[in-house]
């Protein structure tokens, strides 16, 4: 499942949860959120305008659920989440093949020198899933191509 990127809501936050949080919380979180914006759990009185308000809410909820409760969405969200919050934080110093790195068998690891005199480094079982790479020892990072 590719997620869309621009104007992407933190399902984190939709669920009042943080990324860290265990999946048994993050039910426990869906769950009591769920419970208070179902649309059969709504009081008779609630205005018009205010059940669509809550309609729309327990769709988010259920979206950020879906991504969230699942350990491969899950896990494919956290690494998008990274990366936009890498790309945000650190200045892109080079676009680099993954052929253009050295290569470790015995590591089973790619690398480059940084200018500083680091290394960025990637493992081989990395590589699927990793497109920003940090320097070891600077602030800069490397997008693998």
């Amino acid at each position: 499942m590719a997620f869309e990127r621009m104007n992407q809501k933190d399902w984190y936050e939709v669920l009042g949860a943080k990324p860290s949080d265990s999946p048994a919380e993050l039910k426990r979180k869906y769950q009591k959120l769920a419970l208070l914006y179902h649309p059969d759990k709504q009081e008779a009185d609630v205005p018009a305008g205010e059940v669509e308000e809550r309609v729309q809410r327990f769709i988010e909820i259920d979206q950020a659920w879906k991504i969230l409760g699942n350990e491969e969405t899950k896990k494919e969200y956290d690494l998008q989440q990274r990366e936009d919050n890498l790309t945000k934080e650190w200045p892109l110093h080079a676009q680099i093949y993954l052929e253009d790195m050295s290569w470790n068998e015995d590591e089973q690891l790619y690398t480059l020198s940084c200018r500083c005199g680091g290394n960025y480094s990637v493992f081989k079982s990395e590589t699927k899933d990793v497109s920003l790479v940090c320097c070891d020892t600077c602030s800069l990072v490397i997008e693998i191509l």
